[in-house]
């Protein structure tokens, strides 16, 4: 995040230079967005530190949600870039200025295209592996102004070739309409994680891991909740364990369910479990063998899904009596 917060006050001074150069409302664009990065990348990097640290006494679940802000903050700035974008756009249609020395200012886009490009690719690669939104965000963010920039650059040279000045205004204004909305849809995913919404990825994951390493003692898991605080996550649930046991028997397998799903991410994992005791109408699905207190036959099993491993309740299984044979006619 330092390297990228470095290179993108390179890449302003180089993209500044050439819309002195050229005077074109393109490349205006292309600097205007690089504004953004810096100002972005450098709250990015802030964020990053700060979720690292250790969980206090104000703060019980950590810092990792300033991930979230981090990346609405960014999106909130990209939003802003695209309409005044707009607005430069709209100006130079109407009062165009001259476009000079072209050469040099597309030879300077283009080097700074392939270095956001290449530290944009960076960056979400290290995001993914890490699980960090700051990080994913900012690669990004550098990923799209990297087509826009190979945009500016195609258009750029149209102007070059064909004379006609129009070209960068248009361009311009194409450009805004992309950068709002991927500002947008930084802004959305932002709040989604502020607002604790259920990251279907990350849920789906641990139903994986529950099924793979089910146990038959696991009689039953519901109100699966799943929450991300930057990198880390916190999982809780209740499981259903046979009510006979004895406290050190339950709080073991707890801390074994707790294992299984931990070894399944590679960033911090904090899991609440709540034990809760079967119930008869749990005989229908339950796999313990040699139950003493068993009422009713098993019947079938329940699939774990994403869906119903997320529902507040018990599952059940209907009991369903075997059906007489029917004496057979002769016609």
């Amino acid at each position: 995040m330092a390297l990228s917060f470095g290179v993108s006050i390179v890449l302003l001074l180089t993209k500044l230079t050439a819309y002195y150069l050229t005077s074109s409302t393109a490349i205006l664009t292309d600097a205007l967005e690089s504004i953004v990065n810096v100002v972005a990348s450098g709250f990015a990097f802030y964020s990053i530190y700060l979720s690292g640290q250790p969980r206090d006494t104000n703060h019980p679940y950590g810092h990792g949600k300033i991930e979230f802000f981090s990346s609405g903050f960014e999106g909130g700035l990209i939003v802003m870039a695209g309409f005044f974008i707009i607005y430069q756009a709209v100006l130079s249609f109407f009062e165009p200025n001259p476009i000079t020395n072209l050469d040099w200012g597309i030879a300077l886009i283009v080097v700074a295209t392939a270095v956001n490009a290449l530290l944009g690719w960076g960056l979400v690669r290290t995001g993914n592996q890490t699980h960090s939104l700051a990080l994913t965000a900012d690669g990004r963010h550098l990923l799209t102004d990297s087509v826009s920039s190979l945009v500016v650059v195609i258009g750029v040279g149209l102007v070059w070739l064909t004379g006609q000045t129009w070209i960068d205004s248009a361009l311009a204004l194409t450009l805004s309409l992309l950068i709002i909305y991927n500002g947008w849809q930084l802004v959305r995913q932002s709040v989604a994680g502020l607002m604790d919404e259920t990251h279907t990825p990350t849920l789906v994951r641990v139903v994986e891991l529950l099924n793979a390493n089910k146990k038959q003692n696991w009689i039953d898991v519901h109100n699966l909740r799943v929450q991300k605080y930057g990198s880390d996550l916190h999982i809780d649930c209740h499981l259903t364990l046979p009510y006979y046991w004895a406290l050190k028997q339950a709080h073991d397998e707890v801390n074994r369910f707790e294992n299984i799903l931990k070894s399944g991410f590679p960033s911090e994992v904090e899991i609440f479990v709540h034990a809760d005791p079967c119930l008869k109408e749990c005989c229908h699905y339950c796999h313990v063998a040699d139950c003493p207190v068993r009422q009713f036959p098993f019947i079938r099993d329940v699939d774990w899904t994403a869906d119903n491993l997320t529902v507040n309740q018990k599952h059940f299984v209907p009991f369903q009596p075997a059906m007489p044979e029917q004496p057979s006619s002769n016609l």
